[in-house]
């Protein structure tokens, strides 16, 4: 049976944009019949495992999300002083091995860069590496069974997290063990516009009495629920059995859950947080959501307390209806100064 972890987190980001659409104006979900504020769930993932407090934390088992396999081949085949045709035939090689090479869509790819990212672990890297030390030594062509040893090194955590997809070999496809919802308001919005201008500092104005530049972006400020699930079994698989680095994959990416925020537009609204609000549950029970809580939108003076009211209440709800619906619980709450970061991560993690 699985071991669920579940996080259920609010957080209040101020003016922003930390989520931009095709258009560059913030993206937005209907939700209950009003229009919310959303972040992706591809959004928070990135930020999430690309954050200084992660990559920290798992140092030396984080991967990489790249078209880029047969570059990487590619320059170390010619630091060992191959020459580029045969580098690139070498490379194309090995790439072609995680993906479909691109079609001509640059002239000078030659077949390194791949149609679509895929993610390699840190052993994968290095083993490209490794064969290409082996081709440029031994001046040959790349063997079948070479190039089939690649794939399957290692276990990344952020791959073991939330999963990959390799069309050109099955076989080593990872089912994600973590879920993440798009983060979306408590409550309706109105995006609003802020028109800037920019000033030349070397324009005197004896002449241009005018704007060097004039635009505007698009802008809201949001109350947010955020839900995660971790399959904590399905993780310790992911990761060949070791359940110390799934624990240490748990804690790195709950604290940056709560700690990090999306990267977009920050040099402009500074628009960082931490979570206001957490619940976490584990147990073995199936998980569900509680963003059902906001189906109708909060509208209140004190918007995070009723926030918390509401998500509270859900829960219990869903315990009447259907049992208990986690064997533990663990509350961060900076309103009421309850629970800390330590032991909320301890919580989930032991």
């Amino acid at each position: 049976m699985s071991e669920f972890i579940q996080l259920h987190i609010l957080t209040s980001y101020p003016p922003g944009n930390i989520n931009r659409d095709d258009s560059g104006r913030p993206k937005t979900a209907r939700m209950g019949g009003f229009e919310r504020l959303r972040i992706s769930s591809q959004s928070l993932k990135r930020s999430w495992r690309t954050s200084d407090l992660f990559q920290e934390a798992v140092a030396g088992h984080v991967g990489h999300r790249t078209r880029m396999v047969g570059k990487i081949a590619f320059d170390e085949l010619v630091s060992r002083g191959v020459k580029d045709e045969k580098a690139i035939k070498w490379g194309s090689a090995i790439a072609e091995k995680f993906g479909k090479p691109s079609s001509g869509k640059k002239k000078d790819s030659g077949g390194l860069q791949l149609e679509q990212l895929v993610h390699i672990s840190p052993d994968e890297e290095a083993a490209i590496k490794s064969l290409a030390n082996v081709l440029a030594a031994e001046n040959r062509d790349p063997s079948t069974e070479e190039l089939d040893a690649l794939l399957g090194k290692g276990a990344a955590v952020d791959i073991a997290l939330f999963g990959r997809m390799l069309a050109a070999s099955p076989k080593y496809n990872i089912d994600a063990a973590c879920q993440v919802a798009h983060a979306l308001s408590v409550h309706s919005i109105v995006l609003e516009e802020d028109y800037f201008t920019a000033i030349d500092d070397l324009n005197d104005s004896s002449e241009d009495l005018g704007a060097a530049h004039i635009g505007e972006t698009g802008f809201a400020a949001a109350l947010f629920y955020s839900y995660l699930c971790i399959n904590k079994t399905q993780l310790i698989q992911n990761l060949d059995g070791d359940e110390a680095l799934a624990n240490k994959a748990i804690h790195a990416l709950s604290e940056a859950a709560v700690k990090v925020a999306p990267s977009g537009k920050q040099n402009s609204f500074g628009t960082r947080a931490y979570a206001n609000y957490v619940l976490a549950e584990k147990g073995s029970q199936q998980p569900r959501s509680l963003s059902v809580a906001f189906l109708k939108p909060v509208d209140d003076d004190d918007m995070l307390a009723a926030a918390i009211e509401m998500i509270d209440s859900q829960a219990e709800r869903f315990d009447q209806c259907y049992g208990k619906c986690a064997e533990g619980r663990y509350i961060l709450n900076t309103v009421a100064a309850m629970g800390n970061l330590p032991e909320l991560l301890s919580f989930i993690t032991e």
